[in-house]
């Protein structure tokens, strides 16, 4: 997989924003001599999430499960739970988890989201989409569902529909759609014309938005894996605010006129 990371990555923000926004506390030296089952659930969680922050998953499901055992129907630890279990790869019980959040909440949109997240590592596209779109359904303005519902219909060929959702992202948040967006799996494209066709995808709506920088840097990155229809810059109508940049000229010389 550490070979794979200079790829270009469609960001499947699957790890909640309530996980990314949440600070987690240093660990305390003195919790070592304190037995799970002596700790609160609000202890238990907060030691849960410094082990998730140090990337020890096993540990973090053993404070998050005896939390479980002392408030049966908390949606959030089983969300929790369900998150550890996929950094793990265990996805079946991770979305038996997501789903037991949900029967608890129904209007709990990070679960419902990481259902579709499950679904999409298992590269089951379609059913990754549905959940995506329940998702988006309770919680239209986070721009992370959009980017996730956008990466499901990419990966179905569903470009028209992909570009939607991944221009209604960068609406809510300006860096949905950067590869280093904080918190969250990723979902790597597997070959280098889907990565290009990803860029060039990326580069329309950075263009439409008069986003001259990052169009130019999508272009580039769709160039040097080898896009082939980088001259239809001049004739998509979503270039047209940058079709007199210099820097296009140079990237993408223009038709030569006859």
């Amino acid at each position: 997989m550490k070979s794979r990371s200079k790829w270009i990555r469609i960001a499947l923000l699957a790890i909640v924003a309530t996980l990314s926004r949440q600070a987690v506390a240093s660990p305390d030296p003195d919790r070592a001599t304190i037995k799970p089952e002596e700790m609160s659930v609000t202890e238990l969680e907060r030691a849960a999430d410094e082990a998730r922050a140090q990337k020890n998953y096993d540990l973090a499901l053993v404070y998050l499960r005896v939390a479980l055992r002392k408030d049966r129907n908390n949606a959030t630890l089983y969300n929790k739970i369900g998150l550890a279990e996929l950094k793990k790869q265990d996805y079946k019980s991770a979305r038996g988890d997501f789903e037991k959040a949900t029967k608890r909440n129904p209007r709990f949109a990070d679960a419902v989201n990481n259902i579709g997240a499950t679904e999409y590592l298992k590269k089951n596209y379609a059913g990754a989409a549905k959940y995506f779109k329940k998702a988006v359904a309770l919680e239209e303005t986070r721009a992370t569902f959009h980017v996730n519902l956008g990466a499901a219909w990419f990966s179905q060929k569903k470009l028209d529909q992909a570009v939607s959702e991944y221009a209604r992202a960068v609406e809510l948040d300006p860096e949905a759609l950067q590869t280093d967006s904080r918190a969250g799996i990723v979902a790597q494209i597997a070959s280098p014309e889907e990565r290009a066709q990803y860029q060039y995808l990326l580069a329309k709506i950075y263009a439409k938005r008069g986003d001259v920088e990052n169009c130019l840097q999508c272009l580039r990155k769709a160039k040097e894996d080898g896009y082939r229809k980088l001259a239809s810059v001049y004739q998509d109508e979503d270039f047209t605010q940058m079709r007199a940049n210099p820097q296009l000229h140079e990237l993408v010389p223009p038709p030569i006129a006859k």
